[in-house]
Order: structure tokens, then C-alpha cells, then sequence
């Protein structure tokens, strides 16, 4: 499963999953959680098991549960059982535990989309994912400054104030350790496309696998934020032909360049994402 766009719909909003499926976004994340409120979770159930149980194709479904802790979680998965789902997507996930807990729940072979950092005992639990049941890792930078009484997690020009570098670095490595994708949490600013583009690829630089999106117009630019330029697919070609061309080589020279067994890895992982 392909996860470069994961574009977040409202799950009491029928009429925009519909025209969701034509956006080009690898998978929908269909809402019951925060953009739902508390009188429409019932009509938000019954939406979303009626649009995905007619299976419309296209980007892969998930569904975002309320957290476990919450009283609201029961009937969310009651309204999920049975359903072709690609997966569940779980807020306020605290660690391995917590996915298991959910499938203890919800049996039925569903891959598990852990936001891995909106507590702070969820930041002490970034390494206990096992990747069995995952499809992948990701973060939020609003929940948690919420949680501790910080005024923001960003500092004046966009960017993130140190603690929340470091939650997002613990993910990025936590999802690398359970040898899942890391998915790059939302870029608020729908408007500034600009930011956003610059924002994806510093994720993709850094190693994360694909981004969420909120709103439609964010979609075709993290698609392409996260997808192998023509340059780079030939370079890596290149790469895995010269260690080719010499198998017993430890270190080669291309393009006037050192290259080793790292650059070789990455090559090999390039070309599986262009694929």
C-alpha cells in the first residue's frame, strides 16, 4: 500500500468522501474524531459504514476512531465491524499496547495507523511499535502543546520549537524501528502552498514516506513532494549498475563521487517508492 497523500475527510460530510475519491489522494481518512462533533458522531457512524461498505475503489479507507479512553470508541468500532477497510487510523496512541488493544476490539485483520504523539506518555512510547499490524507511524504537533499547557509547538516563522523537534525525530525513528512508513503529520496553512511544498520535502529529506493532508488542494503537491524525480530514479539505476558491474566492490567512484553499501540501500529504496 502506497502511502504518500493521506487526505483527512470529515465522516459526517457524505458528499465530500464522494468527491474525495477523485482527488487523487492515496487514502482517505475518514473522520469520527475531531472534526465531528459530539451530536453528529451517530450520523458520522452511519455515513461512513454506508460509504465504505459500497467499497467505492480507488485510494485506500481508513478511519479515525476516537481514543480509546473515550466513551465514544465502542460504538465507533461497532459501526467498523465487517467493513473492507484498509485500516483504522488510532488518535492518542500510547505505544504497542495500545494497537493491540484496539485489535483486541476490532478482530478482522485491520492494519493500524497510530498517531503516536498526542500525550505525554505516548512520547515515551514511540519504541514499543511492532510493525506486524501496522501501516505505519505518524505525529500531531496540536494535541500534545495542549496536553502540557504550551502556548504553541511552533516558533514565529513556522517552523517547531525544540521539544517538538524532538517528538517528531522520535517518531520518524520509532516507525523506522518497527520497519513501517513514516507519515509526516499536517501542514495547517492549506492556503500556502508554497510552505507546504517546502515543509513536504524537508520530510521526505529526512526520511518520512508520505504526509497527511487537510484540505484537497494539499494532495497534488505532497504527491509530488513524495514521489522519485526522473533525475533521481536514473541516478539510483545508476548506482545499483555500477555495484552491479563490480560485486566485489566495497567503495565505488560515479560521477566523480565515493559510493558505498549506504548509497546502494538507498538506491534500492528509491526505486521501490518510483515503483
Amino acid at each position: 500500500m502506497r502511502l504518500r497523500s493521506l487526505l483527512f475527510v470529515p465522516g459526517d460530510r457524505p458528499e465530500r468522501m464522494e468527491k474525495a475519491l477523485g482527488l487523487g489522494a492515496d487514502a482517505l481518512i475518514l473522520d469520527l474524531e475531531d472534526s465531528v462533533s459530539l451530536a453528529n458522531k451517530p450520523a458520522a457512524r452511519a455515513a461512513v459504514r454506508a460509504f465504505v461498505a459500497r467499497a467505492p475503489g480507488g485510494p485506500a479507507l481508513f478511519v479515525r476512531v476516537n481514543p480509546l479512553d473515550s466513551a465514544l470508541v465502542a460504538d465507533d468500532l461497532a459501526a467498523l465491524a465487517g467493513l473492507p477497510l484498509a485500516g483504522i487510523t488510532l488518535p492518542k496512541a500510547e505505544g504497542g499496547a495500545s494497537v493491540d488493544d484496539l485489535i483486541a476490539q476490532l478482530p478482522g485483520g485491520y492494519a493500524v495507523l497510530p498517531i503516536a504523539s498526542e500525550t505525554p506518555r505516548a512520547v515515551f512510547t514511540l519504541g514499543t511499535y511492532n510493525g506486524a499490524r501496522l501501516a505505519g507511524l505518524t505525529w500531531g504537533a496540536e494535541d500534545l502543546p495542549a496536553a502540557i499547557g504550551a502556548a504553541t509547538s511552533r516558533e514565529a516563522d513556522g517552523s517547531y520549537t525544540d521539544p517538538y523537534k524532538m517528538v517528531r525525530a522520535l517518531t520518524l525513528f520509532g516507525a523506522h524501528a518497527a520497519g513501517v512508513p513514516a507519515i509526516e503529520t499536517v501542514y495547517p496553512d492549506f492556503r500556502d502552498l508554497d510552505g507546504l511544498a517546502a515543509y513536504a520535502a524537508r520530510a521526505r529529506r529526512d526520511g518520512f514516506a508520505g504526509m497527511m493532508a487537510i484540505h484537497p488542494t494539499q494532495v497534488a503537491v505532497i504527491n509530488a513532494a513524495f514521489t522519485p524525480s526522473a533525475e533521481e530514479v536514473a541516478h539510483a539505476r545508476a548506482v545499483i549498475d555500477a555495484f552491479a558491474a563490480n560485486p566485489g566492490a566495497g567503495v565505488l567512484q560515479l560521477d566523480g563521487k565515493m559510493i558505498d553499501a549506504p548509497h546502494l540501500k538507498a538506491a534500492h529504496r528509491l526505486l521501490a517508492l518510483a515503483e
